[in-house]
């Protein structure tokens, strides 16, 4: 379906079953038309974390974890509002064009985008890995645009870690560090493109620059990261991190 199509079709349902707006609690409609301006119209802007671990590759986020895009992202994933998944995506991929800039001598080589993994009994329990979805629809979005892009999710997670809601930066760090990698047989799928690697969010960087660390170890080049939100920084545990690795 176009990006049109998905608008009219959402439209529809929300006339046939009328819901609230998820960022900011207006009737009739699961998204309504301010919120989705909003983060349609959001900047994407280098957004590396202070204290940033080593390791971790520039970072570009579509807009600040806060407001109605932290509702957005929240209803999306932890309350399986699958079709939040098209906006957010949209927002994932002008993220991912403002990380790696597209010119004409680049426009042969796909850009890879590597999602982070979410642990298969987090999965199971939500019912969808929102992660992967939303690279899905970004990865859709930059071929409507031109841009040559591909869902590459080659990252595995090699042993459980800790929920990391209620740990520190350096205390993420230690909880991740050697936690992924890639499978031998995938390894030689990484050398096929421009690698970006996606989240639906940054906090402290510990997770991302995990991902990092995997895939040098596995041969790939990360040339950057991107995501949806970036938190604003304060003290004590992130704002809303619950469930899977948000870092």
């Amino acid at each position: 379906m176009t990006s049109a199509s998905v608008r009219l079709f959402d439209a529809a349902l929300d006339l046939l079953v009328p819901a609230q707006c998820v960022g900011c609690g207006r009737q009739h409609s699961q998204l309504c038309a301010a919120c989705r301006e909003e983060l349609d119209r959001a900047r994407p802007r280098a957004a590396r974390p202070q204290a940033a671990p080593p390791g971790l590759p520039e970072v570009y986020a579509a807009t600040t974890y806060e407001g109605a895009a932290r509702q957005i992202l929240l209803a999306h994933k932890e309350r399986g509002a699958l079709r939040l998944a098209q906006p957010l995506g949209g927002a994932l991929a002008r993220a991912v064009r403002t990380a790696v800039p597209t010119g004409a001598s680049a426009r042969d080589a796909p850009l890879l985008l590597v999602p982070m993994p979410s642990a298969p009994s987090t999965v199971r329990a939500r019912g969808h890995d929102p992660t992967r979805r939303l690279t899905l629809a970004a990865t859709r979005a930059l071929r409507r645009a031109g841009v040559p892009a591909r869902l590459l999710a080659v990252l595995r997670q090699q042993r459980a870690v800790a929920d990391q809601s209620e740990l520190g930066a350096a205390e993420r760090l230690r909880n991740l560090s050697g936690a992924l990698g890639v499978p031998p047989h995938r390894r030689g799928l990484l050398g096929h493109g421009r690698i970006v690697l996606v989240d639906d969010l940054v906090t402290s960087g510990a997770t991302l620059a995990e991902g990092a660390r995997a895939l040098a170890e596995a041969g790939g080049d990360v040339l950057a990261a991107a995501v949806v939100a970036a938190t604003v920084r304060r003290d004590g545990p992130a704002p809303g991190s619950r469930g899977g690795q948000p870092g």
